[in-house]
């Protein structure tokens, strides 16, 4: 008899404030390319990174709108994971706790080729990279991404959107259409909430590479 398949999971992380179709662009990809169950889109609770570099939607806001986006969406799902962990939002626990749930999962953390440069600066990392394998998004035409040493990695070139999280909430606060930027659902959650739209100018600052 022949043992049962480990489940290969995708874990991608983010602020998703707000979400937009690049991050779906990457997700289907990545899932497509390695074979995998199923991709995670983990919502941060309090992102660690960005904290004091500006204001951050509510966590409970941002969820809503990524479930809402990937709506129907085969193999993505939005997670609520660290939103009802609470507190501050660290890879490690999360990969933990999925690690909990499945121990025999395939754990895999979807990043961009910029994160993957700047990995040294997370906490726990020996945690983290003992606990999943790394899928590094790259654009078709640029540099191929150094892989961190030590880690095991695959890396999937996806097609070049150039859509920014920091843009898109620059736009609802200006009035310009989102439209084939963000998923028409998410949309439609993101006006029912009124997010975005009273953003004062000076709170639109640089995000990080997890945005």
């Amino acid at each position: 008899m022949s043992l049962p398949a480990r489940r290969a999971v995708g874990v991608f992380g983010g602020t998703f404030d707000p979400i937009h179709v690049g991050h779906l662009v990457a997700a289907v990809n990545v899932r497509h390319a390695l074979d995998l169950d199923v991709v995670l889109l983990v919502v941060a609770n309090r992102p660690w990174q960005k904290e004091g570099s500006r204001v951050v939607t509510p966590a409970a806001d941002r969820l809503a709108v990524v479930r809402a986006a990937v709506g129907d969406v085969a193999g993505v799902e939005a997670s609520d994971l660290e939103v009802a962990r609470r507190g501050v939002s660290y890879t490690a626990d999360t990969l933990a706790a999925l690690r909990a749930r499945d121990r025999e999962a395939d754990l895999v953390l979807v990043i961009g080729a910029d994160v993957a440069a700047s990995l040294h600066t997370w906490e726990r990392l020996d945690e983290v990279r003992a606990r999943c394998r790394l899928a590094i998004v790259n654009r078709p035409g640029a540099p191929p991404p150094a892989v961190p040493a030590g880690w095991r990695a695959d890396v999937v070139e996806i097609p070049a959107l150039e859509v920014s999280s920091t843009d898109l909430r620059a736009r609802v606060t200006d009035g310009r259409p989102l439209d084939y930027l963000v998923p028409a659902a998410a949309v439609r959650e993101l006006r029912r909430r009124g997010l975005y739209a009273a953003q004062r100018m000076d709170e639109r600052l640089p995000e990080g590479p997890e945005a």
